[in-house]
């Protein structure tokens, strides 16, 4: 079977349904391009505040554009490389080579599957984000020097504090105070939490690491199941120390550099004044927490999965899975396929999963 023609026998009902995916996580993200462009709500600020007096700095050290170019593109492009020179599709249930055309649909599979995982958790983070931002409407800690406030006119701004009745109190005034209202005070500088840069940095970059770490096996050592008594620990082969080790430390550095990178991002915002500690903390947990979902949501457990994605749905559940079946996996899957006979001419046959019949624990069929 030819390339074109495997690609040809994957379900078309499947096929529309990851479409359907990707259209949800677009929307996703124009939600929150929807968010960014509203002007968030403003919450009032004291003149003598110094955490809000920070100078206002014209450059910063990472700009909106780089930050996509090295929090989205650069993981895109390494996942979509190493989904076509990492993954073997070699796995078969007898260790025998895949087929051509399994091989070709796996590598497939595999870069959709860590697109996937890469957009969600960048969507996700991304339109959070924004909304926080726009409930919050917490002051950058440069907001005094964008504001340039009106100091000969203060009581008419007055919306909160004792520092009119009480002496030494503080005053709160509303934004209206600042004689520059332009979109740099008036949206920007109420846009201190969460960090942006530092959730898409780690959504981004975070899930990267968690990618290659995956590719490459870069996993504390584990047992299937804890020692017991008796068990041998000599240095045999078939002791349980040989049954794991430690990946190379050249390779844990490999993973590592996303991760490193995305907290440079994050401490850049603190050292040009964009934002107050917590936020930066914040954000970069959101990013975490989306990546990590984005990762699993779409990849096997890094220390048992072998590197793989999860299998795609089957076209009978392509849309919804229902009640009572452990999976979403079904019939005619995109990539699983199970070779049934082998003759002269090395027919394979495809099956599919929910056609396997269980079995118990004694490995009796229960119907």
């Amino acid at each position: 079977m030819s390339p074109v023609d495997a690609i040809a026998r994957i379900s078309k009902l499947l096929v529309l349904s990851y479409v359907v995916d990707w259209v949800f996580i677009v929307g996703l993200a124009l939600i929150g391009y929807g968010f960014y462009k509203v002007e968030p709500n403003h919450h009032p600020f004291s003149l003598a505040d110094p955490s809000i007096s920070f100078p206002y700095t014209e450059n910063e050290t990472v700009t909106t554009e780089t930050l996509v170019l090295v929090g989205l593109f650069a993981p895109a492009v390494i996942v979509l490389l190493g989904a076509f020179a990492l993954v073997p599709g070699t796995a078969t249930a007898d260790g025998a080579k895949a087929l051509k055309t399994q091989m070709i649909r796996r590598k497939i599979w595999e870069w959709n599957a860590g697109w996937l995982g890469l957009a969600l958790a960048l969507a996700a983070a991304w339109t959070s984000t924004q909304g926080l931002k726009d409930l919050t409407g917490k002051p950058r800690p440069d907001l005094l020097a964008r504001c340039n406030p009106d100091v000969s006119n203060i009581a008419a701004h007055v919306v909160g504090g004792l520092g009119d009745r009480l002496q030494g109190a503080a005053v709160l005034v509303d934004w209206t105070i600042c004689q520059d209202q332009s979109d740099l005070v008036r949206v920007d500088g109420f846009s201190s939490f969460p960090s942006g840069h530092s959730s898409f940095s780690f959504a981004g970059l975070g899930y990267l690491t968690l990618w290659l770490a995956s590719k490459f096996s870069i996993a504390f050592p584990y047992l299937p199941q804890y020692p017991v008594e008796g068990q041998d620990f000599s240095d045999d082969r078939s002791s349980v120390r040989t049954r794991g080790a430690a990946p190379p430390i050249l390779m844990m550095i490999l993973a590592f550099v996303p991760t490193a990178t995305a907290c440079f991002i994050a401490a850049s915002r603190w050292m040009n004044y964009r934002h107050h500690g917590f936020d930066i903390l914040f954000g970069s947990a959101v990013g975490i927490f989306f990546a990590y979902i984005g990762f699993r949501m779409y990849h096997l457990p890094m220390q048992r999965g072998a590197g793989w994605a999860w299998g795609p749905r089957g076209p009978r559940r392509a849309f919804i899975r229902g009640v009572g079946f452990p999976s979403s996996l079904g019939v005619d899957s995109w990539t699983y396929t199970r070779k049934i006979d082998k003759v002269r001419n090395d027919f394979h046959a495809e099956t599919d999963v929910e056609n396997v019949p269980m079995r118990d624990q004694t490995g009796a069929t229960p119907y």
